[in-house]
């Protein structure tokens, strides 16, 4: 399952590239002014605390509109800018709640662990292992939060929270694959300016696995005295490596010959 869904993300993202790096130009031009805020602390701590913030959410508030966006990518439509202004609508509330676990993670990374951790007692210490495995967790099961979002539009924003953890600790395995994946997207993403995978190709991916995991629960839903250390997934993902098909180099530069 691991070695296809790099397939089905690397393909997915070479299909939908134009987009994607329009999408990512965005977020490039966030994550500038975002460095300028943080450039400006201390001097105008005030100000810049705000200004930070106001970045969080505008970057927050649009990723549900990414979501959207990718959402169809994945299911192999083209359907972009329309998906993205019907998921920033659709999924607002998602996206609010997503914005204060960002600020949360923020202070946590930048402020309470090295504040615990500065401490010269063995209860300091305690409280930042403890902080540093909180983080651990939130880094790991976040992924799935967007991707939960639009397959399962029914829940509230806090119950596709819940759902995140859910699925993290059920897919802990993959969960640390994912999360080694993330990295490596964020290397090349640093590598290209923002422009490749950046934020939209990172989205895409996680919209993919959390696809390709729901196919596991539903056959787990219907075939409740099955396995779960034992999942087909040749059978499972038949139909989705018959719609990507085999490519060829000359068919992804030159898809019309």
């Amino acid at each position: 399952m691991k070695g296809f869904f790099i397939k089905k993300a690397f393909f997915d993202g070479w299909d939908n590239l134009i987009s994607m790096a329009v999408l990512n130009i965005v977020y490039i031009a966030l994550f500038l002014a975002m460095m300028g805020a943080l450039n400006l602390l201390g001097s105008m701590d005030a100000f810049a605390y705000v200004l930070l913030i106001t970045l969080f959410f505008i970057s927050s508030i649009s990723m549900g509109g990414v979501a959207g966006a990718t959402y169809e990518w994945s299911d192999y439509r083209s359907n972009t800018f329309s998906a993205f202004k019907e998921g920033f609508v659709r999924n607002i509330r998602h996206s609010i709640l997503y914005f204060f676990l960002q600020i949360f993670q923020f202070f946590m990374i930048t402020i309470i662990i090295p504040f615990y951790a500065s401490g010269q007692n063995a209860v300091t210490i305690i409280i930042m292992v403890v902080l540093f495995w909180v983080e651990i967790v939130l880094l790991l099961s976040l992924p799935y939060y967007f991707p939960l979002m639009m397959r399962l539009p029914g829940d509230r924003p806090l119950k596709t929270l819940k759902k995140c953890f859910i699925v993290f600790l059920d897919n802990i395995g993959f969960s640390i694959f994912f999360g080694i994946y993330n990295l490596i997207c964020l290397a090349l993403t640093l590598m290209t300016f923002g422009l490749i995978p950046g934020v939209a190709g990172m989205q895409l991916a996680k919209q993919d696995a959390v696809k390709l995991l729901m196919f596991k629960y539903d056959y787990l839903e219907e075939n409740l005295d099955a396995d779960r250390k034992h999942i087909p997934w040749d059978d499972l993902l038949y139909e989705e490596r018959e719609k990507i098909g085999p490519r060829s180099l000359k068919s992804m530069i030159f898809p019309w010959k």
